[in-house]
């Protein structure tokens, strides 16, 4: 016959908990008092659930006397997790609804048992699902309240400055069809006109050589006003093509580069007001979603007051 060992072991917290190991064959574990700190028991339940136990599934037994101190005990170790809960998760138990902990409602449900009152058991149920209940209609309404600012200040502030990009780069666009040719339009940089495109780049280059402060030097190309400027932070040269709205561009060293740059800003103009105008149609679908959401009630409201006044 084959036999079967069974090893009990009893110690305290003390002498059982951190630094431990015997968890290798631990199947199950028997609470036989009540500690004070949340912190015992979870060291208690680590020497058995941990990393190392052969066994795939253990069993943990805590053990209370019905109309006893233990029920005073076990909301002293509820009060304290629900504390530690708290601060862990960096969360307000009145923004949302995950902060009434697993182990908190546990032994809030052994205090329960303890008392040996029904009563007491159904208002420890009550109580849970009316916190539950309430924070969830906290949560509802916080996100209520965020989304009456968004329709009073967000959206037609998004709305206002959208419609001002799409007026600016239409401005824009029609100042650049205007001025558009096939050929090198000629620059004006400090005062000085230059016809070749070659000359242009190197005035160009030259002039950001000769800035030695942040006021910007001004100029003209395609009937935009150019703000040539040097940027201390990133120690870069900086050029800004000013028509109804301003376009900013990083210069390098190359003389035909520069030019080609400020040629792909203007190029791409119709791309950019394509993508304002879609952005005003999202900010519009947006504000219609948001008005939809605020009519929407709280669905659990009836289930919140029939426990409320149960409870």
């Amino acid at each position: 016959q084959r036999q079967m060992c069974i090893r009990d072991r009893i110690g305290s917290t003390a002498k059982m908990g951190a630094g431990t190991n015997v968890q290798r064959k631990l199947v199950a574990e028997h609470h036989l008092d009540i500690p004070w700190r949340p912190s015992d028991i979870e060291q208690r339940e680590g020497r058995m659930i941990r990393q190392g136990n052969t066994n795939e599934s253990v069993e943990v037994f805590r053990y209370v006397t019905e109309n006893t101190f233990d029920a005073y005990m076990w909301q002293t170790i509820e009060s304290k997790q629900k504390f530690i809960s708290q601060i862990m998760t960096s969360k307000s138990p009145v923004r949302s609804c995950e902060d009434i902990d697993e182990t908190a409602l546990s032994y809030a449900e052994v205090k329960a048992l303890a008392t040996g009152n029904p009563y007491i058991k159904e208002k420890m149920d009550l109580e849970i699902d009316v916190s539950r209940l309430k924070l969830l209609k906290a949560n509802y309404q916080s996100q209520k309240y965020a989304m009456e600012d968004k329709l009073l200040k967000h959206f037609p502030r998004e709305v206002k400055r959208t419609e001002e990009c799409i007026a600016g780069y239409k401005a824009d666009i029609a100042l650049y069809k205007q001025h558009k040719t096939e050929d090198f339009p000629g620059m004006v940089l400090c005062g000085m006109n230059y016809a070749e495109k070659k000359d242009a780049g190197i005035a160009l280059i030259e002039t950001c050589k000769a800035q030695t402060s942040p006021e910007p030097r001004v100029g003209s190309y395609r009937g935009f006003t150019l703000l040539l400027s040097y940027d201390t932070f990133g120690k870069t040269f900086q050029l800004t093509l000013k028509g109804t709205l301003s376009h900013t561009i990083e210069l390098g060293s190359d003389i035909h580069g520069n030019i080609q740059r400020m040629e792909n800003v203007l190029e791409v103009f119709p791309a950019r007001l394509n993508a304002c105008e879609q952005a005003l149609t999202n900010l519009h679908i947006q504000i219609e979603n948001a008005k939809a959401e605020m009519e929407k009630p709280f669905t659990q409201e009836d289930e919140l007051k029939t426990k409320s006044a149960r409870l």
